[in-house]
């Protein structure tokens, strides 16, 4: 069995895992990875708070648990298969995904806004404390179709190029722009390199991510949209996969959040309807089949590479 088909089948294997078990409920270890480079930026901001200050954070907060899963790949000639399997496993997100967007759309759906402003806050980091029902909306479905990439799609993609330290480097470059990545008097020098290398870590998979959405949505709208709209959006990764997701699924997105008690006015991404409960379910949805999708040409590649060195 050739490397990729290997791969394949580690692929599946962890997307099993994440649909029956889900992520940590107790003692994740993002959670402690959290306080890790908290505590590392403490130390480093104390001496300098400029880029290479952010860049040496950076390596310090991921270098140690890189090393670690590389080491442990080699502990024994079949350890590769619990270490890889066991870091796709911790790197997907993607029942988390559809539970954190159920549980927005019920109480949206039944009417419940301050239910549903609540659980909205717990995904996203715009201030919620005023949204509307169309204002959740807007802000659950962007949410599920951003980290479609963030949580699933990006992590499959370093997978398959280098294995579960690619998805546990992904992850945790991520987990680092989540915390530093701001355009903040704080972060603004500090955060960079965060930012940056997450930008180019995402480059691809937010690309493919935009396509899976276009393919199994509206085609040619969906592709429209992300060829008119994404260029305008602040964020390179971003604004594809959004566009592209809004178009797909036919709806509003983009428009003013206020963020940071500031009002930011953002393009508009997709067409003129507005979105509810309906487009949170239907952006789930459209990650559910865009995996099936990965996995079948995955596994259509794995096998034609097969017959190839056969």
């Amino acid at each position: 069995m050739s490397a990729f088909a290997l791969a394949v089948f580690k692929l599946a294997a962890g997307l099993l895992l994440d649909r029956r078990f889900g992520e940590f409920r107790r003692y994740h270890p993002l959670v402690g990875f959290g306080r890790w480079a908290s505590a590392i930026e403490s130390r480093v901001r104390g001496h300098s708070a400029s880029r290479l200050a952010g860049i040496v954070a950076w390596v310090a907060a991921t270098g140690p648990w890189l090393g670690l899963a590389l080491l442990l790949r080699e502990l024994h000639p079949q350890a590769h298969w619990v270490v890889d399997i066991g870091l796709l496993y911790f790197a997907l997100g993607a029942r988390s995904l559809t539970e954190h967007a159920e549980a927005i759309a019920a109480p949206l759906e039944s009417g419940d806004l301050a239910q549903a402003r609540t659980r909205t806050a717990w995904i996203v980091s715009r201030d919620t404390a005023r949204l509307d029902a169309e204002g959740i909306a807007r802000a659950g479905t962007e949410s599920v179709l951003e980290n479609g990439n963030d949580a699933v799609f990006g992590a499959l993609f370093w997978f398959l190029i280098f294995g579960g330290p690619g998805a546990l480097l992904f992850r945790l470059a991520n987990t680092l722009d989540a915390m530093w990545g701001y355009r903040t008097p704080r972060y603004l020098r500090f955060g960079w390199a965060a930012a940056r290398i997450d930008d180019v870590l995402n480059a691809v998979p937010a690309r493919l991510t935009a396509l899976t959405y276009a393919v199994l949505g509206r085609t040619r709208q969906s592709l429209h949209c992300w060829r008119e709209q994404a260029p305008a959006w602040d964020s390179p990764n971003a604004g594809p996969v959004m566009a592209a997701g809004a178009g797909a699924l036919d709806v509003a997105l983009g428009g003013v959040a206020i963020y940071h008690g500031k009002a930011e006015a953002r393009p508009p991404l997709g067409t003129s309807t507005a979105p509810d409960a309906g487009s949170i379910r239907a952006a789930v949805e459209l990650v559910h089949r865009g995996m099936l999708l990965w996995l079948a040409i995955s596994a259509l590649l794995a096998f034609a590479l097969e017959q190839w060195n056969a």
